[in-house]
């Protein structure tokens, strides 16, 4: 294989393991001369062909570590000036830090085991005792310009041969190497060391669900909160009946379990237990009074839920597609998993407040509703 070839079949290694990336999430790139392809937007690491790694060129990214600032809008636009062949898509915004990081072969992932440990009450501490040689363990901050700034302070008097990897709190993990199935071997073999530990510390007792909702009638009030028609997904999984079946489900509202996650979830989940209609309206209410103590100059999404817990029964999402509802629903799968066991590891907390509303009115995604 070439070095494009490589990295298009260690991409869908682990794009095709859910445990690493769900649905578009993570993000690869390999250095040629002095080129990086980086993933570019719009594909997927499990279906991704050669075409979907844009190609930048490489000192133009570092020359943008030199700037103080940079907007996620300048930073498309001059990583787009950067690319010889403008046919490409827009790559990915972490392109920066995929440039910054010095070798061949670079894996980004948001495992649930890394992430479940580190959004838990002791998370950084237990990281840091399982990784305590050669691992960059950093808190979070926005992707982009931002996170790349940090990992470029945090290493300016590392020497990068000594590093294994990096990891990001409340968001993922970073491998490495000349070669790209060393690379790949070595996120495995770091989840690996968080999925042992998690077997060996937590523990889910499934629950049989004993409640039944009629699902029909939460529609009507759901369609004239979100303003269009939608179809409805339920899930009676074995995760989902365990959670829905919780005395307290405050822990539903406790937030996402990686940061790309929150535009399709949302912040937190509706909870149905009998009053559907009341239930909708106090979700819009309490959305509207979120976005008002944090927005600036922001347009409001559709304050109207996007999944809900059926309590006692399970959950449910919607979407005006089945493949949007499918994939709220995998994405909810994965995080009421590592809720469950992040709370035996003292408790679950994800990003603050302010973080998540940060990347759900993330800059770019403003701009595509101010276009419209």
């Amino acid at each position: 294989m070439d070095l494009l070839d490589l990295r298009v079949h260690t991409s869908r290694l682990i794009g095709q393991d859910e445990n690493l990336v769900l649905h578009g999430g993570g993000n690869t790139s390999v250095k040629i001369d002095d080129l990086i392809y980086v993933k570019a937007s719009g594909w997927n690491l499990d279906t991704i062909e050669c075409q979907g790694f844009a190609p930048v060129k490489k000192q133009a990214l570092l020359d943008l570590l030199a700037r103080d600032t940079l907007s996620d809008t300048d930073m498309v636009r001059l990583q787009r000036e950067a690319m010889p062949d403008q046919s490409f898509p827009n790559p990915s915004v972490e392109a920066i830090l995929h440039a910054l990081i010095p070798f061949t072969f670079v894996d980004h992932t948001h495992a649930d085991a890394i992430v479940t440990i580190s959004n838990s009450e002791r998370g950084q501490e237990i990281l840091a005792e399982l990784y305590p040689n050669n691992f960059l363990i950093l808190p979070y901050i926005m992707p982009g310009f931002v996170l790349a700034k940090q990992v470029a302070e945090a290493t300016k008097n590392i020497d990068w041969s000594t590093l294994e990897g990096i990891i990001l709190l409340n968001h993922g993990v970073f491998t490495f190497d000349e070669d790209g199935m060393t690379s790949y071997q070595k996120m495995l073999t770091v989840v690996k060391v968080a999925e042992d530990y998690l077997a060996n510390n937590t523990r889910i007792d499934h629950v049989t669900a004993t409640r039944t909702h009629d699902t029909d009638s939460i529609m009507p009030a759901l369609r004239a909160c979100k303003g269009h028609d939608i179809l409805a997904l339920v899930n009676t999984s074995a995760i989902a009946q365990t959670f829905a079946s919780r005395a307290d489900l405050t822990i539903a509202q406790a937030g996402v379990l990686t940061p790309e996650h929150i535009i399709r979830t949302k912040q937190m989940p509706v909870i149905f237990d009998q009053h559907y209609s009341d239930d909708i309206e106090d979700f819009a209410r309490n959305y509207m009074a979120y976005f008002h103590r944090h927005a600036k100059n922001e347009i409001m999404l559709n304050p109207c839920p996007n999944w809900g817990i059926l309590k006692g029964m399970g959950t449910i999402s919607f979407a005006k597609t089945e493949k949007e509802a499918q994939i709220i629903q995998d994405i909810n799968n994965h995080t009421m998993t590592a809720m469950l066991r992040a709370e035996q590891l003292g408790g679950y907390i994800s990003l603050s407040e302010a973080d998540s509303f940060a990347m759900e009115y993330w800059e770019l995604e403003q701009a595509k509703l101010r276009a419209k």
